[in-house]
């Protein structure tokens, strides 16, 4: 209700209706189940990285660099030009690092020694799409 209300003001005042869910989601090829991925949303030109889990027994084989850069190819082509997200020191800053992203700003949380993330990339078209201008 709120987000929706938010989202009707900001539409209001911008007159661009373009706020979009995003996932790539990992399933289970067993039971189908969604087991980790990746959601956000797209909005005025930005992509919001929301949530990005991946099971221990599938990290470090390459699968999340190929759901990262699925989810920027997507919001690229969605017309954003820029990407942010936060993550917690303990989590996952070396992994958007070796991605291109780059800090913006951290803020102190809790455990003590622990900081929230803030980072930023410039989404640009995956090699081989022509570049769109206007």
């Amino acid at each position: 209700m709120i987000s929706d209300a938010l989202d009707r003001f900001n539409i209001e005042n911008t007159g661009i209706a373009d706020r979009t869910p995003l996932a790539v989601l990992v399933r289970d090829p067993e039971t189908c189940q969604v087991v980790g991925g990746l959601t956000g949303r797209t909005s005025l030109g930005l992509f919001f990285l929301d949530l990005f889990y991946l099971p221990p027994r599938l990290r470090g084989g390459g699968l999340g660099t190929e759901i990262l850069q699925q989810a920027e190819t997507e919001a690229h082509a969605r017309g954003c030009r820029t990407a942010v997200l936060y993550t917690i020191t303990f989590q996952a800053p070396g992994f958007y690092r070796k991605h291109g992203w780059k800090r913006l700003g951290e803020v102190p949380c809790q455990p003590p020694g622990t900081s929230r993330v803030f980072m930023t990339k410039e989404l640009t078209a995956p090699a081989g799409e022509p570049v769109r201008s206007g």
